[in-house]
């Protein structure tokens, strides 16, 4: 049963909604499919009818339904009967020149997460009769406010939600908007000489002063005014962020869920994990090996970024700047672009052969260049515009104009990526060391000394005959002066065709020998490219040697993981060299180091974190050393 408190009269019965808001939208079709109603009345005005109802039968496609406004003294020029809902039309062509006062338009977005329009759209499904209510205005006045977020519906049954909400709604003044209020009452009340069952979809702002006057005995009709006629549009792709109650891709996940029948009631939360994976799959496609692994575990962490954010905003389903900027944060500009344009995506778009309007917050652009202010006649919670700061990619031309001002001549790295390389350098020496120690680790019985502790192991094992065991850790034999690190093998020498040596400037950077993807198709500012490491020779403390490329006593090499695996033997003064690869080095490996009297301290790549390795991996390449003062402001997470 619908509960008393949703009923304007003996027949009429309200959902008091939040226009734009996909939830209402689910709540309005679920309300009538559980209950019988033989009318729905819209709060939309007569003149508008025939338009939205050809658009409702075109979703999924959205569009928009446009009526421009008329000058003030054409608005009475033929007065209408008082209580009708016959209305007068203006043709533009009827009027020479007086239209071009006209100074905007209201508008109808056909939406698919628009409580009133799912209202139609599920009223001309199931054959019920519409009735348009509202009054004709040839200037519509809108009015908003800040509501509570309406994924409260998910927890209250919608009379609980506005019993909350309207001791918090203020009367409306004496102006358009008391008239239309008494209008949409007087309607109602000869609706209900009609119907038995009335179905009133209107905004919670409006219910309870609609309710009001509905039950007022001296309530008087406003008159019509007149309008011009109300015409179809289609919406440019990037202009549907703009029209939309909500994201464009949230939008499409609904439309999807009801094409294949599957369970929509809380998309608005769980779309934005729909988002981040889709989105995902884009930034791999884009930055490809440079891209930072989305772990379920990072991805996680992102939606508990977008929590508390949203929460700040004192909100249960986040907006879109909440949204990116948690993208960005947890990583980088390169995912945050790609989840802003995933969002403002909208799967079912084509050519409706109707006029195309573009839509900006309270303009639009129409296909005669003429430029209007425009006001929904649905409006949402108001709107407000947000900055975030993120690096856009650059275009096809500026990439151009970079490789062509490249000087061949003059390369070098940027500091910081030395200073994280060097790190990770000394620690795979560290655990090399680590891995050396430990084939001179054993134990013995213990006599005098408990050494480097108890055994528990041997002791054990040993039980029976009553002895002690005890572990003696000698300290690491021998040192190491270079490391291998090969992040993809087997490397093709299609993909990295860059192959050079690198001298230290200074002395706690090592020699480094390396073989990399080509970073002149990489331009990311002028004078900055991008590569992608496939495998690196370090010496330290750094020595001058030859170009390992170009050394005729390697040649013998015939892959590029030996000829750097044959540099490392020949170069490094230390008989253990420490290999840092995905699988552990193969018979002709391990021939390769005795036959230069080396050994392999082999450690897997998978020792360390992925997002590590993608850092270590990328190393761009400055056009000069003068390109360092002004790299980082180009340089940034992907």
């Amino acid at each position: 049963m619908i509960h008393e408190l949703l009923e304007i009269g003996p027949h009429v019965t309200a959902l008091p909604i939040v226009h734009g808001s996909g939830d209402f939208a689910w709540e309005v079709r679920r309300q009538m499919m559980i209950h019988a109603f033989d009318c729905v009345a819209i709060p939309i005005p007569p003149s508008f009818q025939s338009a939205v109802e050809s658009a409702v039968l075109r979703l999924p496609v959205p569009s928009v339904v446009f009526q421009k406004d008329l000058p003030d003294y054409l608005s009475h020029w033929q007065p209408i009967e008082s209580g009708s809902n016959e209305f007068e039309t203006v043709d533009e062509d009827d009027v020479e020149g007086d239209l071009d006062e006209i100074s905007g338009a209201s508008y109808v977005p056909v939406d698919p997460c628009q409580g009133v329009i799912a209202a139609i759209r599920t009223a001309m499904g199931e054959r019920i009769p519409r009735r348009f209510i509202d009054l004709e205005t040839s200037r519509y006045r809108p009015h908003s406010r800040s509501l509570p977020d309406a994924y409260a519906l998910k927890k209250l049954p919608i009379e609980k939600y506005a019993a909350a909400v309207i001791p918090h709604v203020n009367p409306p003044p004496d102006s358009q908007w008391s008239k239309r209020i008494r209008y949409q009452a007087w309607q109602l009340r000869h609706l209900s000489v009609d119907y038995d069952r009335i179905l009133f979809v209107t905004s919670i702002l409006d219910f309870p002063w609609i309710r009001q006057a509905f039950h007022d005995r001296n309530l008087k009709c406003p008159t019509d005014e007149n309008v011009t006629e109300a015409a179809n549009y289609q919406t440019a792709n990037d202009s549907l962020y703009f029209l939309l109650g909500e994201l464009p891709f949230i939008t499409g996940l609904y439309e999807n869920a009801r094409r294949e029948l599957e369970n929509d009631e809380h998309l608005s939360i769980d779309g934005i994990k729909e988002l981040l994976i889709a989105s995902r799959e884009d930034y791999y496609v884009e930055y490809k090996s440079r891209a930072r692994r989305l772990t379920p575990k990072l991805l996680s962490q992102c939606l508990k970024y977008i929590r508390n954010l949203t929460l700040i905003d004192k909100r249960f389903t986040p907006q879109l700047t909440s949204i990116v900027t948690a993208a960005q944060q947890v990583a980088g500009d390169g995912y945050a672009l790609h989840v802003l344009e995933k969002a403002k995506q909208y799967p079912f778009v084509e050519d409706l052969n109707l006029p195309e309007v573009r839509i900006s917050i309270d303009q639009a652009a129409f296909p005669d260049d003429e430029v209007l202010n425009i006001v929904s006649r649905l409006p949402g919670p108001p709107v407000r515009l947000s900055q975030i700061e993120l690096r856009p990619r650059p275009d096809e031309k500026q990439k151009q104009n970079w490789q062509q001002d490249w000087n061949p001549y003059s390369q070098c790295s940027w500091p910081p990526e030395d200073e994280l390389i060097e790190s990770f350098r000394q620690s795979v020496f560290d655990r090399a060391r680590e891995v050396m120690g430990a084939d001179l680790i054993h134990t013995e019985k213990f006599t005098t000394s408990i050494k480097d502790g108890i055994d528990i192991r041997d002791t054990v094992r040993h039980w029976y005959d009553g002895d002690i065991y005890v572990k003696v850790l000698p300290p690491s034999q021998g040192k190491l002066d270079c490391s291998v690190m090969l992040f993809d093998s087997p490397a093709d020498p299609r993909e990295y065709p860059w192959r050079t040596t690198w001298f230290a400037e200074h002395k706690n950077e090592s020699t480094l020998a390396f073989f990399a993807s080509d970073f002149s198709e990489q331009p990311l500012g002028p004078g900055i490219c991008l590569a992608s490491y496939g495998g690196a020779l370090f010496l330290y403390p750094p020595v001058a040697i030859p170009d390992i490329w170009q050394d005729p006593r390697l040649d013998f090499a015939t892959t590029l993981e030996e000829r750097l695996l044959s540099a490392a033997c020949l170069h490094s003064q230390c008989p253990q060299i420490a290999l840092v690869s995905p699988s552990p080095p193969g018979s002709a490996w391990q021939q390769l180091a005795k036959n230069f009297k080396k050994k392999w301290v082999h450690l897997p790549l998978k020792r360390f974190s992925d997002s590590t390795v993608q850092q270590l991996r990328m190393v761009h390449v400055l056009n000069g050393k003068q390109v360092r003062s002004y790299a980082a402001d180009y340089i940034r997470r992907v």
